[in-house]
């Protein structure tokens, strides 16, 4: 009985001893580490109720505010503002730490470079507010010296300079020449001096697929397009000169734009022309609206956004997509065969019961299906011996499900790493990847995995 009794004062001594841990010591615990880290948190408020930010520094005093739409500047002038400068500079201040407090209440601020701070930054939320004046960089480069307006003191915080300082009107004002979203583009117009080129995205099975309507009908090469829709996107301003004196003595140097581009979203277009005043190297620029800013951009941009029609066409130059080839007649120098296929399988003309290689034999009608032109040598194919076309090195014919013939392709002469082609998709005569010489299978090479295969099996 007396060791029943020991038993039982020893579970009730664990008990409260674990009631104890559990009521007493682990939220103490919990308010001490909820209190350092409120301690070294040097924002008070949430991200989400931030709705203001002003900065101030020798560069001029920028106020932003935060509406419905987003980030906007509201002094020194109402504009857009760039939504990730300003939210890069946010999460630098929600995110910081203090690392120790150097001094309780400032007397002495010219040691850490806070007598005259190089940047004032106040925080808004709703009616709460909180000023940061920021000083010299700490022991290490990824630190600063901040004086905390609320409390005034000196704070040693793992601020990176890089996140705060050197922030002017330029770093929060929307940089972006266009704002769209690519899947929502259906009409792209090119328009220079003396030529148009008009794209379209059509929704055709299994993707939508880009074509030019204007000035030909034709094939767009989608991987160009995509490119080109990038470079749009990514089109930034170096710098901005709003309405004035200044804008007005760029405007009377800016005739006739180098490109107007015309992207169609929806039910609205963006305009935006391109000027390069001095075509050897000079300043370049971009206008919007006659009366608004104009932006000072790369060059480099009028280069790559000046495309040809060659450039944006579909420059594969055997004509018949690979999915729709039923048959292909290839002739070397060396031998003759014909590819059929039938039942998901390809087959030679000839030797219906040989079994072919079918990795070799898709890889292949692949290749020459899909065969770009690299540079174009003639828009017109004139005479065709000077580039060994007359008696090709090979030949490649594509007939379609329908029984047409809906593809042809000729290789000729080699120059280097290139061979003269001409090909049914585009006149003229081009140059393409010699390598395709080599890639080109003999009816032995058709047949002999699939041989040494049945060989192992036997």
């Amino acid at each position: 009985m007396k060791s029943y009794y020991v038993t039982l004062f020893m579970a009730v001594a664990l008990a409260g001893l674990g009631a104890y841990v559990y009521f007493v010591e682990l939220p103490a615990q919990r308010m001490e580490q909820e209190t350092e880290a409120q301690t070294r948190k040097l924002l008070p408020f949430d991200e989400r109720e931030i709705s203001g930010l002003t900065v101030k520094s020798d560069a001029g005093e920028i106020a932003l505010d935060k509406s419905s739409g987003g980030w906007t500047i509201a002094a020194p002038l109402k504009t857009e503002a760039d939504e990730r400068e300003v939210q890069a500079l946010i999460r630098a201040l929600v995110t910081g730490k203090v690392q120790r407090v150097v001094e309780e209440k400032a007397t002495a601020l010219a040691p850490f470079g806070l007598d005259h701070p190089s940047t004032m930054i106040t925080v808004s939320a709703g009616a709460k507010q909180e000023t940061y004046a920021i000083g010299d960089t700490g022991p290490l480069s990824s630190t600063l010296y901040v004086l905390r307006g609320s409390d005034q003191k000196v704070l040693l915080t793992d601020l990176a300079p890089k996140d705060l300082l050197n922030k002017t009107l330029m770093t929060f004002r929307r940089k972006d020449i266009f704002r769209f979203d690519q899947n929502q583009v259906d009409r792209i117009r090119l328009t220079y001096p003396t030529t148009e080129i008009v794209l379209y995205q059509v929704d055709e099975k299994p993707k939508k697929k880009w074509k030019i309507r204007y000035p030909i009908e034709a094939e767009a090469d989608q991987t160009e397009v995509r490119t080109l829709l990038f470079r749009l996107e990514d089109l930034k301003a170096l710098g901005i000169v709003d309405p004035g004196p200044e804008r007005d003595a760029i405007a009377k140097k800016l005739r006739s734009p180098n490109v107007k581009v015309t992207i169609h979203v929806g039910d609205a277009d963006q305009v935006v022309k391109l000027y390069q005043p001095d075509p050897a190297g000079g300043e370049a620029f971009a206008e919007t609206k006659p009366d608004g800013p104009i932006y000072r951009i790369n060059p480099t941009a009028i280069r790559d956004l000046t495309k040809d029609l060659f450039a944006l066409q579909d420059k594969r130059l055997l004509g018949l997509e690979f999915p729709d080839i039923a048959m292909l007649s290839v002739r070397t120098r060396d031998e003759h065969y014909v590819l059929i296929h039938q039942n998901n399988e390809w087959v030679l003309e000839d030797q219906p019961t040989a079994k072919v290689n079918q990795e070799t034999a898709d890889l292949f009608v692949s290749r020459v299906a899909n065969l770009p032109a690299e540079e174009r040598v003639l828009k017109q194919a004139g005479q065709l011996a000077s580039y060994g076309l007359v008696a090709p090195a090979a030949e490649f014919i594509a007939t379609g499900k329908d029984g047409k013939v809906g593809g042809k392709l000729a290789l000729g002469n080699q120059v280097g790493g290139l061979v003269y082609a001409i090909g049914q998709r585009l006149p003229g005569i081009y140059q393409v990847r010699a390598d395709i010489l080599t890639q080109v299978p003999s009816r032995k090479e058709l047949l002999a995995k699939s041989e040494q295969a049945a060989v192992t099996a036997r």
